[in-house]
């Protein structure tokens, strides 16, 4: 089994980045997910997720930081 984890980054005036890594392992996976998600906890971008995944498509986790909220109250 492989692993997927993508990284989304949504910008302010609404443009999509997508990131993909592929792990073997499950704890090297689990650990490039919460890489990215450490760094979606500080960044600037309005919208910073990621998905932890298997190559079947079977979603094993996700997170997401969405400041849009905060944005539009300011």
């Amino acid at each position: 089994m492989k692993y997927l984890i993508l990284e989304i980054q949504t910008a302010a005036d609404g443009t999509v980045a997508t990131l993909i890594n592929q792990k073997d392992d499950l704890n090297e996976a689990m650990s490039t997910y919460y890489t990215i998600l450490a760094a979606a906890a500080i960044s600037a971008l309005p919208l910073h997720s990621a998905v932890l995944m298997t190559n079947e498509g079977i979603s094993l986790e996700w997170k997401a930081f969405d400041r849009r909220a905060e944005e539009s109250e300011a």
